[in-house]
């Protein structure tokens, strides 16, 4: 795949020499931070030096008082109080926390997660029936809900409150809720607009807890926000950073037995666990739970008393999880074969594919994997009873909730963001949903917002690379969405001893530019070769990281993309 290459220009030099020399900084340091934003010294100290202190208050969140002051009644009332979430890792993470801060402080309290295959997403009737049976009469749903406008008029007709925690966008009419704790709904004033639904979550638990004189006390849940946060790619800005920069510091040093079970069958290591381990590790095993099973079981296992019965169900969870990657193949292959069909059309900006047979619990894994193969928003769709049910993900520069937004006289349903939604429809209606989320795409996208880029943040010469910078560069961390590893550019390397291709078509070489010379490595580029070899200089994109060999770590170069000059 080719890139384009996008230089961060016009940054405001004053800025960066300001923060230079105030802080020690080396220059390219700082005009990264500058290019992100960063303008101000104390704005760089407080994103180097993330603070709990710094969080936002939960009150200024629409809603809060209504919540807050309805739990407590449910509490005192001893009424049953039900958490109602999704199956994915936010989802499931937010009813663990939920559920196990209300028992904490002495509410009685149950849950449910809806099983993908016989319940299908979200909030409905039916599970306001279900919490009804069990004698709820305060509903919190976690991660769904602001969409939820039937099941929410259910619920007020058979006397239950529902108090709504979630980060989805709404849809034009909200649900008759008792409250709605939701940052990007109309009308909420909350400054920070990115927090997952266990972010959102968590600051309900942070509001009880200040109104009970233990503020505290909600420190002890972000390590669930660090999870849900790095497996449901938010902003990792703002308070983001803060919530996800304490709760990996907890999950690192103090796990609870809950995870540490989990943590042990991912093979991971305690004080090296970041946001990929999270990602690549511990998301897709507690994912595994809702997509090839009872999702409840990621819940159970994340609020178990010990490890060793967290370590059971996590065994249970890996076995699922190789089971979905082997299903997860086949259908990549056999949605890899219709999209090249597709593409063979000629002039398409999008992909919809649907396949009857496909497992529902893998479709947005594909989706996903499609998209990154083509750089074209897509739409992965089986059947399930009929109706055709699926996810949709999308490139940088394609709103892909607004495409489906424009086809919703197609659709039963449909939720999500910007980047990533969930749908279900008539089969019948498959192919025109199919032309006019073309349509919606060639009108949006050029043709170079089809070709991926590669923003890069500074140039920098090799022998800029001292024990000094690799220090303050280390102080980006945690790194996620919105605040990647800084990317670089260097010009006018060679290699200093040949090139050779290893692994799975991967590059190694020393890059050596005028007496430096650093390990570089270069993943699925081996067809870069010819633009970096027989001593002709060549330019490089890429970030850094530490490689760890037989208990040894040195720094090297993780190069994105090579081109020769």
């Amino acid at each position: 795949m080719n890139y384009r290459w996008i230089f961060k220009d016009q940054l405001d030099e004053t800025a960066v020499q300001r923060i230079t020399e105030t802080l020690d900084l080396p220059v390219p340091i700082s005009k990264v931070l500058v290019g992100r934003g960063l303008t101000t010294v104390e704005e760089v100290d407080r994103f180097f030096q993330p603070g709990l202190e710094l969080l936002h208050s939960p009150w200024l969140m629409d809603g809060m008082e209504l919540a807050v002051d309805r739990i407590e009644k449910a509490i005192r009332d001893k009424e049953l109080i039900w958490v109602h979430g999704d199956y994915d890792v936010d989802g499931t993470s937010s009813t663990a926390m939920v559920l196990h801060f209300l028992k904490t402080i002495g509410a009685r309290a149950d849950y449910h997660i809806p099983n993908r295959l016989d319940e299908g997403f979200g909030f409905t009737e039916g599970s306001v029936d279900r919490a009804h049976a069990a004698g709820a009469t305060v509903v919190i749903t976690v991660d769904v809900g602001i969409t939820a406008v039937k099941a929410v008029r259910h619920a007020n007709e058979l006397g239950i409150d529902v108090i709504v925690v979630d980060h989805h966008q709404a849809a034009e009419e909200l649900p008759a809720a008792l409250t709605i704790l939701d940052p990007i709904k109309p009308g909420c004033s909350y400054p920070f607009k990115d927090l997952a639904a266990c972010g959102v979550a968590y600051k309900l638990i942070q509001a009880v807890c200040e109104r009970r004189g233990e503020p505290e006390a909600a420190h002890n849940y972000l390590d669930f926000v660090a999870i849900a946060s790095a497996a449901d790619i938010v902003a990792l800005s703002g308070e983001n950073r803060i919530l996800s920069y304490f709760g990996l510091e907890l999950l690192n040093s103090f796990p609870r037995p809950g995870l540490k079970g989990l943590i042990d069958c991912a093979g991971l290591t305690l004080g090296s666990i970041n946001n990929s381990s999270i990602i690549f590790g511990l998301a897709p095993r507690i994912n595994a739970a809702g997509r090839l099973g009872d999702p409840r079981r990621a819940v159970e296992m994340m609020i178990q008393p010990t490890e060793l019965g967290a370590f059971h169900i996590a065994q249970e969870l890996e076995h699922d999880n190789r089971k979905r990657r082997a299903i997860d193949e086949v259908t990549f292959e056999e949605a890899t074969a219709e999209a090249e069909k597709q593409i063979a059309e000629g002039g398409r900006k999008s992909l919809v594919l649907h396949g009857g047979e496909w497992h529902a619990g893998v479709i947005g894994i594909v989706a996903s994997r499609l998209v990154e193969k083509y750089h074209l928003p897509t739409v992965m769709l089986t059947t399930i009873d009929g109706i055709a049910k699926g996810s949709a993900r999308s490139i940088k520069d394609f709103d892909i909730h607004a495409a489906l937004k424009s086809c919703e006289d197609l659709l039963i349903e449909f939720g999500g963001h910007k980047h990533a939604a969930g749908l279900s429809l008539p089969v019948a209606n498959v192919p025109e949903l199919a032309r006019r989320v073309d349509l919606f795409a060639q009108k949006w996208l050029s043709l170079d917002q089809l070709v991926p880029e590669i923003v890069i943040d500074a140039n920098l010469q090799l022998n800029e690379l001292t024990p000094h910078f690799f220090k303050m560069l280390a102080r980006f961390a945690p790194y996620g969405y919105s605040n990647h590893r800084p990317v670089f550019h260097t010009q006018d390397v060679i290699s200093a001893n040949g090139v050779k291709i290893v692994g799975n078509n991967h590059l190694k070489f020393r890059a050596l530019q005028k007496n430096f010379a650093i390990d570089a490595i270069g993943f699925n580029l081996g067809h870069k070769i010819a633009d970096c070899t027989n001593g002709k200089p060549f330019s490089l994109v890429y970030t850094l990281e530490e490689n760890v060999f037989n208990g040894t770590s040195t720094p090297q170069i993780r190069i994105k993309d090579i081109r020769s000059q």
